[in-house]
């Protein structure tokens, strides 16, 4: 819960509830089963587009280097004790595509999609845009019913939600938008959902769908969305993504261009009673002695900032508690619409670890955080996928090995093989 909200909150949530009515929704096809998934982010990301006035790809369209699981890594995955794959896809390529090449990318997205069912783990295939790209972005796809690219986005959405329903009925659920960056509670937002999740429904009648609330998919984003019309589309899952507190899950995190304080940021402490102000403060000087980059005045003014975020993280004291806070608003919005904990699916969450690319989290505090997120999850009832298999917030490294650590923070156990 976010300042601000509070009874307030609740007292419009249970209105809601009265105009819905009990008796909306009547009785609905039961969704798929998940319990412990991990995201499977690059395998069809990382693209190769011609930079403008081109709007196309190279071919292949996604870099050869990218970190791709192998069958092994799957069957450990699902030792380990997943249930689940979230396979992120880039719908740039395969909306630029035609005839053959699209016809060939069709084929590979199935054919991975075969392989993590052959290991015996369910897939959640989620549409995933890329806001680095200059053509096919979130906003193009998606930031209204009258985006450039929205007729050609909604109808990939129906042809995977064709495919996926008749492919493997009842192991593939379908996501047909990452994080929307519409505001919380944006009813462009919900005609936007409301048309892609009635294209895929249309197309295949079965199908699992997973639909998310706006601002980034968020739990504000969840809690002020209403659920009554997509629940009328069931079977349906509702995703909500969890990184809170950001100052901690996004320490060292070099993409954050709008927000210049992360970069150099390091040595927070989860939880924040692990550790203090100045053992951070000090970590954060040494970061940035390192940088010899920056002009003098950016480094002081972006030290300024980041010392007056970290008074107020310290001050906050989060622990376990915080994040079971921000968690519960969650279940009282599903609770006040009647929607069973088992269909709340948290679809991401996760810290950025310190490695040969980032000074980020030290291994304890990540492990502590992940074990403490994935544990009031469960609490809960709801499901969860963790982010990610690979990159800096992954369970793997770039020789395929598994992070025990996390493994134990994820409440698994580690799979016996290890790759060659």
């Amino acid at each position: 819960m976010r300042a601000g909200d509070g009874p307030s909150r609740r007292l419009v949530l249970a209105g809601a509830l009265s105009l819905a009515g009990s008796g909306a929704v009547g009785a609905a096809p039961t969704p798929m089963v998940l319990r412990r998934g991990i995201s499977l982010w690059p395998w069809f990301s990382l693209t190769r587009e011609f930079p403008a006035p081109r709007t196309d790809y190279d071919w292949p369209p996604f870099q050869s280097d990218r970190p791709v699981p192998t069958g092994d890594d799957l069957r450990r995955l699902a030792e380990a004790g997943f249930d689940f794959v979230r396979l992120p896809v880039d719908p740039g390529p395969f909306v630029a595509a035609t005839g053959a090449r699209r016809a060939q990318l069709l084929g590979q997205l199935f054919s991975a999609i075969d392989l993590c069912l052959s290991a015996r783990l369910a897939v959640v295939l989620n549409l995933q845009a890329n806001a680095a790209t200059h053509h096919f972005t979130p906003e193009s796809f998606y930031g209204s019913t009258a985006a450039p690219l929205f007729g050609a986005y909604r109808d990939l959405v129906a042809e995977l939600a064709r495919r996926s329903g008749l492919h493997a009925p009842g192991r593939i659920a379908l996501e047909p938008v990452n994080e929307p960056p519409q505001a919380c509670g944006a009813l462009n937002w919900d005609r936007v959902q409301g048309v892609l999740l009635g294209a895929a429904r249309a197309a295949a009648p079965g199908l699992t769908l997973v639909a998310t609330g706006a601002c980034g998919g968020m739990a504000s984003g969840l809690t002020a969305l209403d659920p009554a019309p997509i629940r009328r589309l069931a079977p349906v899952l509702f995703s909500v993504h969890f990184y809170e507190p950001y100052l901690f899950t996004h320490q060292g995190a070099t993409w954050m261009t709008g927000e210049p304080f992360y970069r150099a940021l390091n040595g927070v402490p989860w939880p924040a009673a692990q550790g203090s102000l100045d053992g951070t403060l000090a970590a954060v000087r040494a970061r940035m002695r390192a940088d010899t980059v920056t002009p003098p005045a950016e480094k002081a003014e972006t030290f300024r900032l980041t010392e007056a975020k970290l008074r107020e993280y310290f001050a906050a004291d989060p622990d376990r508690r915080f994040l079971d806070r921000h968690l519960a608003d969650v279940k009282t919005w599903a609770d006040l619409y009647g929607i069973p904990a088992g269909e709340i699916l948290m679809g991401e969450f996760g810290a950025l670890r310190s490695d040969a690319r980032y000074v980020a989290s030290a291994p304890a505090d990540r492990a502590r955080y992940v074990r403490d997120v994935r544990e009031g999850a469960e609490a809960l009832g709801f499901a969860w996928a963790f982010w990610n298999l690979f990159d800096g917030l992954g369970l793997m490294d770039d020789e395929h090995r598994i992070d025990p650590a996390i493994i134990a923070a994820l409440g698994l156990r580690p799979p016996a093989g290890r790759p060659n």
